[in-house]
């Protein structure tokens, strides 16, 4: 198995445990917090899903288009 369906299936897992806490959330603190912890978990996975999933030249491509400085009007009548 590759990273990118390690990830998905430890997604997936995430998923479920959250499905099965949610009924429990609202009797205590310790199940709210667990359930936070569980969603928070889940969105650092899908994070870095989604970091696999870009291409590094097009990345790249977009930084360098990005870091160009555009002028604006008010530089042209400076000093």
């Amino acid at each position: 198995m590759d990273n990118k369906q390690i990830l998905k299936k430890r997604i997936q897992q995430k998923e479920l445990q959250i499905k099965n806490l949610h009924l429990h959330q609202s009797s205590s603190d310790v199940c709210a917090q667990l359930y936070n912890t569980l969603v928070l978990e889940k969105a650092i996975l899908k994070k870095e899903l989604e970091e696999m999933n870009k291409n590094p030249i097009v990345e790249t491509i977009k930084k360098a288009m990005h870091s160009k400085k555009d002028k604006l009007i008010c530089d042209y009548f400076k000093g």
